[in-house]
């Protein structure tokens, strides 16, 4: 064969060699590459799922965690209600003031008109024309001019414009408190929302079954057939009453409008003629206590009476004791006022019993 031909057979041979090395090593790199992901793969699903009992704890923490910051919410509704109630009286004050103001400057100007046309002032024209009490305040040489035949009326003006412009400063500052507030109260919304949507996220790594007495509700209805002669008795009534009505952060009723723990625990008692604090910390260290222990220190339920208030969870959470190992409460957002055993997490987190 001739060198030539020899020459490119051996290359043709070469090139197909060369062909087959890249070749195998697209494979072997292909080869590496799916047992990496494999491996990856198969360890993203070797991770340890968590079990039922630490989704159950995760749950009753954030159950806690949500009832704390609702006492919050309710805490802070309580302070906008009394932001808004001063606001009232400082607006009705600064009208008053108002009042009584205008016409001293009237008054006023009607002075400081003759003592310019006799020479007596500058210029009479920032107190006939200025509505601002700071402004007349300011006005010294004028009222000073003024003031050495009609002390008295210029002591009063001064005083009304005094009193008017205090309460336009108080007036503000409440304004502005009251926006703080409501500020407040939107943040600890948008966080119960997020706790709201966190705690269903976990129920929903729970089968049914296992959802039990993982934190407050999983009760159902009832009705009252019981007497309703003593306040407690009415209370208890009232409770029943309000069975399905939906859970609303700071709501204290009627059922269209909803009720949270301790807005359902203050409105019972309050049907029954007792007046009760807002905030369930507050129901539980105010109110009459009920031992929850023998006198051996033995952990009893057997001194509680249907009407009792109970603290769960470090009292952020209450609920009304209806007799029969029974608790009626609004238990978390998305469900409804229902009637309970105190049981599971009830019985686990109880910490106080009180009775109004």
């Amino acid at each position: 064969m001739p060198d030539g031909a020899r020459g490119v057979i051996g290359g043709k041979k070469a090139a197909a060699l060369s062909g087959r090395l890249r070749r195998g090593w697209l494979i072997a790199i292909g080869l590496a590459t799916v047992a990496a992901v494999a491996g990856v793969g198969g360890s993203a699903a070797a991770l340890p799922q968590p079990t039922v009992a630490q989704v159950k704890a995760k749950l009753a923490a954030l159950n806690t965690k949500s009832a704390r910051l609702g006492q919050q919410y309710d805490q802070v509704l309580q302070q906008l209600s009394v932001a808004n109630q001063r606001l009232k009286v400082l607006n009705k004050e600064t009208a008053r003031y108002r009042a009584n103001f205008d016409a001293m400057r009237h008054q006023i100007g009607r002075l400081a008109a003759v003592a310019y046309e006799r020479g007596g002032a500058s210029s009479p024209v920032a107190l006939l024309t200025s509505a601002s009490p700071q402004q007349v305040l300011d006005e010294s040489a004028i009222l000073t001019q003024l003031s050495i035949a009609n002390s008295a009326q210029i002591n009063q003006y001064r005083a009304a414009s005094r009193q008017l412009l205090n309460a336009q400063q108080a007036a503000s500052q409440a304004h502005a408190s009251i926006l703080h507030l409501k500020h407040s109260l939107a943040k600890r919304i948008a966080v119960l929302n997020k706790l709201k949507q966190q705690a269903e996220a976990l129920l929903a790594q729970l089968a049914p079954p296992q959802r039990t007495g993982t934190g407050p509700g999983g009760g159902g209805g009832g009705g009252y057939h019981g007497p309703t002669s003593t306040q407690a008795q009415k209370a208890v009534a009232f409770a029943y009453n309000q069975l399905g009505c939906p859970y609303v952060f700071g709501g204290t009723g009627p059922c269209s409008a909803g009720f949270d723990c301790s807005g359902l625990t203050m409105s019972a008692w309050s049907y029954a003629g007792i007046s009760i604090p807002r905030v369930s910390y507050d129901q539980m260290a105010s109110l009459a206590a009920v031992p929850l222990h023998t006198s051996s220190g033995a952990f009893t339920t057997k001194y509680l009476h249907p009407g009792d208030i109970l603290g769960f969870a470090g009292n952020s959470h209450v609920g009304i004791y209806v007799g029969g190992g029974s608790v009626i409460d609004a238990p978390v957002p998305g469900q409804n006022v229902q009637k309970v055993a105190l049981a599971g997490w009830y019985l686990s987190n109880l910490d106080g019993a009180v009775r109004p």
